[in-house]
């Protein structure tokens, strides 16, 4: 029998409350299920189970704030006994008599379709027909003055968070009220998350900076001409070439890639890039995007284009947040020309990248006009020097020269 406990999903987590269980007791689970979704600083995050097995008992129940380490559920490993159903009965996931849907491969995303009215049911039918609702929906929408009879169930006949953020997302703020809203993301508490992390990181850890310039202009000439033989909907973004070679340059250097605990520095087997992403309305999230070092370019673009919208509507996934062994982050265009960034706890690096700018540069002894990035790469003294970072830098620098082979 495995524990099942609430997972850390960052150094700036120290508890979450689980929402809504998308199984229940006896049902099969795989490694990659989602099994439960949990809210956090960063939104409503789908968890995954890491093993195979069957649900057992099932400990912690809807809207249970429980702190990072508390076991939710066990799991029962092939072979062992699933519990008598007496022993079984688990906090119930909605407030309704019926039983939870069965677990589908990803629990529906938020449907911008608000003011739908439930169909009404004749009276002798509106037991059956009633929808079930979580308590965590049911808080949530009594605290945002939203009339649940105007909030269709989702896919599961279930309303939850999602479809109550799907309401809230258009409805008018109050008057007077200016605070920025997010589905699923409470702004204030996720800049006390960031604040709490990066005092961390500040403090304990002993930090050294390494930068240089790098020319891009061959990769934006190849950036072009490839571009000119794709259609629209296929051409790459200049961040995708840029995340392939830092990756590639972090497989390098695997003092650079990795986490510092207890037992000191574990260096990562893979490289799961945390890619910095700036919310819209204030704050950022850096998911993990993984074998970033392993993967084609369409296939960085079109996980790019997955993860990037779902980390902005707070809809990522545990492994997501759990996994990145260093961080990338890109200020992108029309910004500053360098950045000078804090570390992640538990990473011990991460890269910084300014605007890519048209900047006088010297070639072969002659002032051009070249496309030119800074980057700078935070360090952890314990684990690494300037010198490694350095030598992180030249390679990075002589990948981007030939972005054909990326």
């Amino acid at each position: 029998m495995i524990d099942f406990a609430m997972p850390s999903l960052g150094a700036d987590m120290d508890a979450g409350t689980l929402v809504e269980w998308f199984i229940k007791p006896g049902d099969a689970v795989r490694r990659g299920d989602i099994i439960a979704l949990v809210e956090t600083q960063k939104g409503a995050i789908e968890i995954e189970v890491f093993q195979d097995g069957r649900l057992g008992d099932i400990k912690v129940g809807p809207g249970e704030r429980v702190p990072v380490g508390t076991v939710l559920a066990t799991i029962l490993e092939p072979g062992e006994t699933v519990p008598s159903p007496a022993a079984e009965t688990p906090p119930s996931a909605v407030e309704e008599a019926a039983p939870p849907a069965p677990l589908s491969p990803r629990p529906p995303m938020p449907q911008l379709e608000a003011e739908r009215a439930v169909p009404a049911a004749a009276p002798g039918e509106a037991a059956a027909t009633r929808p079930r609702i979580t308590p965590a929906a049911r808080r949530q929408a009594a605290e945002k003055g939203i009339d649940l009879a105007t909030v269709s169930p989702g896919a599961e006949g279930v309303i939850g968070l999602a479809e109550i953020a799907a309401v809230a997302a258009i409805k008018p703020a109050p008057a007077g009220e200016t605070r920025a809203r997010r589905p699923g993301i409470d702004l204030g508490e996720m800049r006390k998350a960031i604040a709490a992390a990066m005092s961390r990181s500040h403090r304990d850890i002993p930090h050294y900076w390494v930068s240089q310039t790098i020319d891009l202009t061959a990769l934006f000439a190849w950036l072009e001409a490839e571009n000119a033989k794709r259609s629209t909907a296929e051409r790459l973004l200049y961040a995708a070439p840029l995340i392939k070679a830092v990756a590639l340059a972090l497989k390098e250097r695997p003092e650079l890639n990795g986490h510092y605990g207890e037992a000191g520095f574990v260096p990562a087997e893979r490289v799961h890039l945390g890619i910095a992403t700036a919310l819209r309305g204030g704050g950022l999230v850096a998911p993990a995007l993984h074998d970033a070092d392993s993967i084609g370019l369409e296939e960085l673009m079109t996980r790019l284009a997955d993860l990037i919208p779902r980390a902005r509507a707070g809809r990522l996934r545990s492994s997501e947040l759990s996994d990145a062994s260093a961080t990338f982050s890109n200020l992108g265009e029309g910004t500053s020309e360098a950045i000078m960034p804090l570390i992640y706890p538990p990473q011990v690096a991460i890269v910084g990248c300014g605007a890519a700018t048209l900047r006088p540069f010297v070639v072969g002894g002659k002032v051009e006009a070249r496309r030119l990035l800074t980057v700078t790469v935070a360090g952890d003294h314990r684990v690494s020097d300037g010198r490694r970072a350095s030598q992180f830098l030249a390679r990075l620098d002589a990948l981007l020269q030939k972005p054909e082979a990326l």
